[in-house]
């Protein structure tokens, strides 16, 4: 499971950097956050709440479905969180 998410917050920070085209510190002064956690987050150091997501997207101009449609594509369609979970059909 921890290597999931870390496999995540990289995707993540592939999709962001590509998208920021000003400084850090100016992408995260427009939204209230602060720089070094925009850092973080760009270098797959930190696992971004949902709300942070969404800002982060209106900060860089593109729709919260459309971050996370590339984020999906980065990660290839057979990530799963689930993939170690035996189905509830299975007994």
């Amino acid at each position: 499971m921890q290597d999931r998410r870390q496999e995540l917050q990289i995707a993540i920070a592939k999709v962001v950097k590509s998208h920021r085209t000003k400084s850090i510190t100016k992408s995260a002064d427009e939204i209230g956050m602060g720089k070094s956690i925009w850092a973080d987050l760009e270098n797959g150091i930190k696992d971004p709440q949902f709300s942070t997501l969404w800002r982060i997207a209106e900060g860089l101009d593109i729709k919260l479905h459309d971050l996370v449609i590339e984020i999906e594509e980065e990660l290839g369609e057979n990530f799963s969180f689930l993939e170690d979970t035996p189905s509830k059909d299975k007994k």
